[in-house]
This record gives C-alpha cells, sequence and structure tokens, in this order.
C-alpha cells in the first residue's frame, strides 16, 4: 500500500540535493553577494546517501532526481549515480543541472546509468546570461547539452525561469533552440521561495501571458491532456512540438505534488516552501536501522498537509518568503541548499 499525506499524495518522488554549492549566482535563486554554506562534515557521503535511497524506496519512492546547488560540483557525482541506478525499485533517475559542467561529464554519467537529464537556461545572449549569472558561461552550458544527446540520453529537458522585463522576449528563441537540440522547454514562473530576495510579484511573467505570447507567434496552441504528478502542464504548437510551463506562482499544482527533497546534510523537507524539516543524517549516523528510520519518516509523511505555494498564493499581497537576516541564520532555507 502506498504511503499518502493528509490529501492522498503518495510519498514517490524524492529530490536529493548533493551540494549547496554552485558555480553560477542567477538572480532568481542566489542574487546576494555572500553565503552561509554548509559544513563539509555534515554533507552525506554516497553511501549514506545510498542507504536513504533504499529507506525511501521501501516508502514508495521510485522517482529520484540529484539536484544542488550545482549537482556537477560533488566530485564523483558517477559513482552515486551507479549506486542508485542499481537499486530496481528506482524507475527514474534524473539530474537537474545548469550544463556549465556537463559536457565533460555527460557520458560518464550516461555510463553510470543516468536516466535523464534537466539543464537550466534561462537566455541565449552571452551578455544577458552574464547580468543574471554573473558568471560569463552560457558557451560552456550550451556545449553541455549538445554533449547530453551524444552521450545517448533521451528525454533532455532545458527549464528557463521566465521574468517580465528581464528574459520574457526569449520564449520564441529558447523554444526554437529547444527544437535544434531535441529538447522539450519548460517555462518556469518566478518564485518567491528560499534566496530570491528580489523577487516582486510584478516580475512574475505568468503562464496566460506565455500563452498569449507564443500564440501571437505560432498560432494557436493546444494543451496535452494527460494524468501526471508532474508540475509541468504540457502545450502543443501547430508543429506538434511539444513544451512546457510551471505555473507554481499564479496556478500552484500544490493538490497532486509527490515531491519531498533531502538536502546535501541530510534534512527532509516536505515542501519547497517549508520552514522546517526532519533530520535525518543525525539518526542515520547514530546507527539506526532501516526499520527506525522508516519508522521516523512514514508517520510524518502521513500528517503532510503542505501546500505552500497555494497558500503563497491566498496571501493576495506578497512579498519574498524569507528576508536576507533569515537566510544567514538557516542556510536551510536557500533554494539552493533544498534543491529547487
Amino acid at each position: 500500500m502506498p504511503h499518502l499525506d493528509t490529501l492522498g499524495r503518495p510519498l514517490r518522488n524524492l529530490r536529493i540535493s548533493v551540494t549547496d554549492r554552485c558555480n553560477l549566482r542567477c538572480q532568481y535563486c542566489m542574487p546576494e553577494d555572500e553565503y552561509v554554506w554548509l559544513p563539509r562534515e555534515h554533507l552525506l557521503h554516497f553511501e549514506e546517501i545510498s542507504s536513504l535511497a533504499d529507506v525511501f524506496t521501501e516508502l514508495g519512492v521510485d522517482k529520484v532526481r540529484l539536484t544542488g546547488g550545482e549537482p556537477l560540483l560533488r566530485r564523483d557525482l558517477p559513482a552515486l549515480v551507479r549506486m542508485l541506478a542499481a537499486k530496481p525499485a528506482i524507475r527514474d533517475l534524473a539530474m537537474t543541472t545548469n550544463g556549465v559542467l556537463l559536457a565533460e561529464q555527460a557520458q560518464a554519467l550516461y555510463e553510470a546509468g543516468l536516466h535523464r537529464v534537466s539543464v537550466s537556461l534561462d537566455t541565449l545572449q552571452p551578455e544577458r546570461f552574464r547580468r543574471l549569472t554573473r558568471r560569463d558561461d552560457l558557451a560552456r552550458a550550451l556545449r553541455g547539452i549538445e554533449a547530453v544527446g551524444r552521450a545517448g540520453f533521451k528525454g533532455l529537458k532545458l527549464d528557463s525561469v521566465v521574468m517580465r522585463g528581464t528574459n520574457d522576449d526569449e520564449l520564441v528563441d529558447l523554444i526554437e533552440y529547444g527544437k535544434k537540440v531535441s529538447a522539450e522547454v519548460r517555462f518556469i514562473e518566478y518564485m518567491d521561495v528560499g534566496g530570491a530576495t528580489l523577487w516582486s510579484m510584478d516580475k512574475v511573467f505568468p503562464r496566460t501571458a506565455i500563452l498569449e505570447r507564443l500564440e501571437g507567434h505560432y498560432g494557436r496552441i493546444q494543451p496535452v491532456i494527460e494524468e501526471s504528478s508532474a508540475p509541468a502542464d504540457r502545450f502543443r504548437l501547430p508543429d506538434g512540438t511539444v513544451f512546457g510551463i510551471i505555473s507554481s506562482t499564479t496556478a500552484p499544482f500544490c493538490r497532486s505534488c509527490d515531491r519531498s527533497r533531502l538536502t546535501a546534510d541530510g534534512m527532509w523537507y516536505l515542501c519547497l516552501y517549508a520552514k522546517d524539516g526532519t533530520d535525518l543524517r543525525g539518526p542515520l549516523r547514530r546507527g539506526a536501522s532501516k526499520a527506525e528510520l522508516k519508522a521516523l519518516i512514514a508517520p510524518i509523511w502521513h500528517k503532510r498537509a503542505d501546500r505552500g505555494a497555494e497558500e503563497r498564493l491566498a496571501l493576495g499581497s506578497r512579498s519574498p518568503l524569507v528576508q536576507i537576516g533569515e537566510l544567514r541564520q538557516d542556510p536551510h532555507l536557500e533554494m539552493h541548499t533544498r534543491g529547487g
């Protein structure tokens, strides 16, 4: 029997952050100059991640996504992929990356057993990329994207956070680039979560505006009718091209969200908006058995009532979820720490 929360959502989809470090400083995630990092000795070893994955799969998890920070900054990541790929219960093993280090590692990750890759790409313009990320790495990111297909991966996705007045003029360019590299583009509404200290509602470019802009260029767009707990609503252009929109800010999907997040130091969060999590590293390092860890995790999920994005929407007038002072006191509140 699946483990269900109070809204009937199953425990199925686990995002595992392998590091809180990142090699970019994107405006919507890490806009500040300085950050408090997790102590390295607190980071889970690969064997510990593998052990916790076993616990979660026995509770029903069958989808695992590796995140960061930037996961490719974690040394010897293919070794962890190999451990997880060997678990029959994990039927979907994916990774989200900014692509900067991907060209060098794509082949090794594919051979280790990684199933799918999503790459964050918010602009195709070098100078805009530099302003958005404070790094001059667009060419490296594009080489990483192009390496995905050569390595043998299928189902590449490109994730683009759309911000009004920043990159909303590139929607068509991104769709066309996706066609070129055989990738499905997913546009993401700018979210007021974690380290998004510069967020404001007037910077959000909502799903309705995205569809209107694309229809103005391509003609009538049809929704793809499907039953899925995936975060993106999918649409089809007249030429058959499919793209997605993740509208967490203006049309949340909380009622079907089966995701939880494990940070690189073993804190388990039930929602991207949650301010409190459960420490799993402590019990694990004290020698807790698999049965004891399952007995800790299962009741917490059964009581889960989180609908963070819906609650934020209901506020009407909104400011950033967390202020800078809070972030410096608790780095777990950062989106780059809990894996976005």
